[in-house]
This record gives structure tokens, sequence and C-alpha cells, in this order.
């Protein structure tokens, strides 16, 4: 008979009245690799932290290696073998990688601390492992791929021999990724058993030995890994609709340069350097994808083009004019539009109703307003058109925009930037937080607003989405331009000079 590491039956969750789980069925074999797979809001999460004792069901019950047990914290999961690498890590960063190993661990010295015992035991762990690690490195000193492998060996070190990864490789490069799948293939290798949180369904396929799906909270179905489970299949599971993932656009020479950067500098909010003599040229006509690792400079780049950052130095330039360091306004007014990285603090008002966000940018002219006065009739209009195309789940334009999820106020954001027919679009990381359906649909705006002369900039940390829609792709790394590649690149390519090897702009480039 099969061993099964972890059963969970009937699992029912409700926040608020609506069941983030609903009577969820999950069984995780001993020694394999399990990929739990959903779009936002599925319930993935909300299921493995019930599982590691960070929420309590409603209903249902859980066994471990056969046996039921009430998880009512982390403590407990602890001690039952369950460990969990959250998406953003919980290291202390002033500390270093043993002594975040100890923290919360009773000393075998006593009064003393045991931190030479422990550094060498966690070599040796790194080891067997190969996962490469400093021990009296301070956290903060760790590149993020390296900062994960310190928190799965803190798991390991624990005692963990079962494994949840909530979305492992959101922040590592091609390169990382392999090597971190590497890793958990010799500890399945040693027994250990996995379970991957992700909706990168490339990386999926290539190392589970079966997958769940979940959908708005419900049990979609379990697959066995094999030539028959394809990407299409999985989205369908998801989505329940067909999804596409290969854009067709019409052929087409970009025009003249719309927006040049020459030697940009500018620093971050903590006033540290953030991009250092950055220079890049924008089309008409044109995507232009920026790839990079989160935090090289990517959010600064965005704020010196809309004049929400300061540049130190160097040229902003738009159809030849320079406009470096001018109001967020002027640029407004320029035909420049702006889907912000992080949507709480600088795309949306979060107190304000749906349909005063919608037209935050266009108060104080026609068709929104005549004389001064406001046009509701119109504005409602233009509300109830953006929330059918953009799918905005919310039950009026009045409601207030803090009241809807993640990714229905990305959508308001999207519609307000798109709808204005820009010149130059700026989208920082546009489809975070959204699902496969709503991200096929903007990516398809996207295409849409460059096929009409648009010179757009897209920022983002997901490689398939630069190469689905990029005609050239720039790298950044450390506020540098690394080097520009064009259509088509490989992923080696692009994430080596994501881990920072330099490589000469070609003639696409500056």
């Amino acid at each position: 008979m099969e061993t099964l590491a972890v059963e969970m039956r009937d699992i029912t969750k409700i926040f608020g009245g609506v069941k983030a789980n609903d009577r969820i069925q999950f069984c995780l074999r001993a020694g394999s690799i399990h990929g739990l797979l959903g779009e936002n809001g599925a319930g993935k999460t909300t299921l493995m932290n019930i599982l590691y004792g960070l929420y309590r069901q409603e209903e249902g019950e859980i066994l471990i290696r056969g046996q039921k047990q009430e998880i009512s914290s982390p403590i407990k999961a602890i001690s039952l073998g369950i460990g969990m690498v959250h998406q953003h890590f919980m290291l202390a960063r002033s500390l270093t990688v043993v002594e975040n190993v100890m923290l919360g661990r009773k000393s075998r010295k006593g009064i003393l601390l045991d931190t030479r015992e422990t550094a060498e035991e966690l070599v040796a762990l790194a080891e067997r492992y190969k996962m490469k690690v400093d021990p009296y490195a301070k956290v903060w000193q760790l590149s993020v791929g390296e900062q994960q492998r310190v928190e799965i060996l803190t798991a390991i070190y624990q005692g963990a021999d079962i494994l949840i990864l909530d979305e492992p490789t959101a922040v590592l490069t091609p390169q990382e990724t392999e090597v971190l799948f590497e890793t958990l293939r010799h500890m399945k290798e040693d027994g250990k058993s996995i379970i991957l949180i992700t909706h990168k369904l490339e990386e999926i396929i290539s190392i589970v030995d079966e997958v769940t799906v979940l959908r708005d909270g419900k049990l979609i179905g379990t697959r066995l890994a094999g030539p028959d489970m394809t990407k299409e299949e999985l989205t369908r599971m998801m989505v329940g609709r067909d999804v596409l993932f290969n854009f067709t656009e019409p052929e087409r020479s970009p025009g003249e340069v719309r927006l040049c950067l020459e030697g940009i500098c500018a620093r971050n909010d903590k006033d540290y350097p953030a991009l250092t003599d950055f220079s890049l040229e924008l089309r008409e006509g044109e995507v232009v994808g920026l790839a990079g690792v989160d935090g090289n400079g990517q959010k600064e780049l965005c704020e010196v083009i809309t004049g929400l950052r300061t540049a130190d130095k160097g040229v902003l330039k738009m159809d030849g004019e320079p406009i470096t360091n001018r109001p967020p306004v002027f640029y407004i007014r320029k035909g420049i539009a702006h889907i912000p990285e992080d949507r709480h603090t600088t795309g949306l008002a979060l107190k304000w109703s749906l349909k005063k966000n919608l037209v935050l940018k266009a108060f104080g002219r026609e068709p929104f307003s005549r004389h001064g006065f406001i046009n509701e009739k119109t504005i409602d209009a233009f509300w109830d058109k953006a929330r059918a195309e953009y799918q905005i789940k919310a039950s009026s334009g009045d409601e207030q925009a803090r009241s809807l999820s993640g990714g229905n106020q990305q959508k308001v954001i999207l519609a307000r930037e798109l709808s204005e027919h820009p010149r130059v679009v700026v989208a920082n990381q546009p489809t975070r937080g959204l699902d496969i359906g709503a991200s096929e649909y903007v990516r398809q705006k996207l295409l849409d607003a460059r096929n009409e002369g648009c010179a757009v900039l897209l920022v983002s940390a997901d490689l398939e989405e630069i190469l689905q829609l990029s005609d050239r792709i720039a790298v950044i790394y450390d506020g540098r331009l690394m080097g520009i590649l064009p259509r088509g690149a490989s992923v080696d390519e692009i994430g080596s000079l994501m881990m920072g090897k330099q490589k000469e702009a070609d003639e696409h480039g500056k």
C-alpha cells in the first residue's frame, strides 16, 4: 500500500462568509514532488497555511503519515516534520545565516550559544544538498537565491521532511531556478516530500510527480505527471477555458524614437544609487521588455520616466525634446501612461470610488466635465464599458477601491491608463496579481497599444511574459543596462545578464 506523507480530507476554510477552501481533498505521496496550481485567490496558500498551522480549518481533518493530527500552530507543524518557505522570506536581515537558523531553538550549551557546532552542521547539510552557503554571512549581504537557500536549510535543519514552497521561483533567475530544482530532486531522492505552490506551468511540468488544481476554493482535479499532462490541459483546469499563449500581431518595423534615456542616474528611497548611467531608446510601435530580478532599479526607472522621482544626472527626451525632472502632470499631458508596481500607494486612491479612480487623470476635461461641472452620465457609461472589458468584479462603480481584491484593483488601473490611447506606456509588473485569463487580456491590450503606434516599456519579473510580448529585451542588473537582446533570445542568454554578466549593447540598443 502506498504511503501518504499528508492526507487532507474535506478541508473547509471560511473568511467573512466566503469559502476560501470548500471541502478540499489533498494527498501528498511520501518521497514525491507535488505541484499545487490555481489562479490567484483559488485557495492554494490558504490550504497550505492550514497544513502549516497558521490557520485552523472549520471542517475536515489532516493525517500526517497516517495519523490524525490537530495542527494548531507552526510549532506543532514543525514538531510533525512540516516546514514552509514563504514567498516573502521570514529572515532577520541584520543577523548571520547561522544566527537565523538558531532563532527559537534551545542551545545545547545551556546559557552559552552553540554557534560553532550549528554552523558546522549547517555546512554539512548544505554540502549534502549542494546548496553552498556561508553560515557567518549577514542575510542582507546575500542574493535573493542565497536567502531562499537559507530558508530551505533552516526548515530541513529543524527536521522537516515535508516541505512546502510558496512560489519558490518568483524572484529567481532561470539559472537559480535550475539550481533550486536540482536541490529539490536530491531531497526527493533522500525521501523528503515536497509541495510546490506556483503558477509557472512550464516549471511545474518539468519537476513534479503529480499536480493538484484548485479553482475558486474548490478541487478541480489531480493529475499524474507524464506526456499527457500538458500546459494547455492544466490551464483549462485552472481557468475553465482555453487560454492564448502565443500572441500573434502584424509584422511591422518600429518607427521613430519616441522616448530616449541618456545616462540616467538616480537614487532609491534609502538614498543609495539605484540607476547608474542608464541609457535606452523606446520607439513608436514596439514593446521593449525590461528583464531583471526585482529590486535592481526597475521601480526607480519607471518613476524617473513618469515624474515621480528626480534624476540626479542624465537626460530624458520625448520626440527629441528634453523633459527631464518635470512634475507628473506634465508627463500625463504628454501622453505617458503609467501602470505602477505598487497599486496601493501609487496606482489608486483607495478611499475613492472606482468611478473616480477610473477618471482620476481626466476629471478636468471633456467628456467627463464641461464648464467646471462633472458629467456623471458620461462617467457612468465609461465605468460600465471598462467593467465589462476588463472583467472588473464589483457590485457598482460607487464601491471604494480598497474593497476590491488586488487583481481587480489592478484591472481598474489598466482600464484607466490604456483607455486614454497613450503615446508611451510604462507598464511595471502589469499582470502581477492577475489570474491567467485576465493576464491574457492585459497582454493583448499592450500589444494592441503597440500596434497603434505606442511605445511600450514592459517591466516584468515574468520571463515568459517578456518573451511573449517584447520586440527587444533589455536586461537590468544593479541599476545598469547589461545588454539588449533581439526578439526570440534564449532564456539562458537573458538569465546570464540578469545575474550581472556584462554584454555589449548591440546596434538595437542605445
